[in-house]
């Protein structure tokens, strides 16, 4: 048995300690397959997915409790918009204007498309954002997920387009220079995804266009 599926069967019956009724537990779930990310809280001090955390390997009691990093919207649930409005200004998509048949799509080099794939592995689960020291209710820093996705879609030979908009997007306020290097991201993603290589290949990318955007040359280096 995981996480969810005692708090599926508390749901059943919800109880106080008392024993008296009391209204269910709210918490967020969707895939119980690692996949979407949602069901992400705080078990016994750690940020991770609770469709994952078998009961009879975790030291007992449990003691669940709501990532700190975004607002609380009741129990378990919060609100994680503050990641999401920042993977919006990295635009992290690649925008189109309709779909054509143009035939297959522009190839990638085997080795740029394995770490590539990596880091497509990012389900937006806000993990690398609550291990963060520095992404708090005091600070603007976007955090991890967003600088690893802004890499990502500027690789991708058609994201590329707008990868000027992107760096620039990451060298204002919020952006890279609030990276600590503390590396607690990259213990604690679920996923693996070396978010501290990306955020160190984005320094060498906005130094880049920082001095393009000074001396105003459209050239590639």
């Amino acid at each position: 048995m995981n996480i969810i599926s005692a708090l599926m069967e508390i749901r059943r019956n919800p109880v106080d300690s008392k024993g008296n009724q009391t209204t269910p537990i709210a918490w967020d779930m969707n895939c119980l397959e690692e996949v979407c990310g949602a069901c992400s809280m705080v078990i016994n001090g750690k940020p991770r997915q609770s469709c994952t955390a078998l009961i009879d390997q975790l030291e007992q009691p449990i003691r669940l409790k709501p990532m700190k990093t975004f607002p609380i919207v009741r129990d378990l649930q919060v609100d994680r918009s503050r990641m999401f409005n920042a993977l919006k200004r990295v635009k992290a998509w690649i925008p189109i204007d309709g779909t054509y048949d143009l035939g297959p799509g522009p190839r990638m080099p085997e080795k740029k498309r394995q770490w590539a794939y990596e880091l497509s592995k990012c389900m937006t689960c806000g993990v690398c954002l609550e291990s963060c020291p520095n992404v708090n209710s005091k600070s603007d820093f976007i955090g991890p997920a967003p600088l690893s996705q802004a890499r990502l879609f500027n690789s991708h030979p058609t994201g590329e387009m707008h990868k000027a908009d992107r760096l620039r997007a990451i060298m204002g306020d919020g952006g890279l220079a609030n990276c600590g290097n503390s590396q607690n991201c990259v213990q604690s993603c679920p996923k693996g995804i070396p978010l501290t290589t990306s955020i160190a290949a984005l320094n060498r990318d906005t130094t880049i266009q920082s001095f393009k955007d000074f001396f105003g040359s459209d050239n590639n280096y």
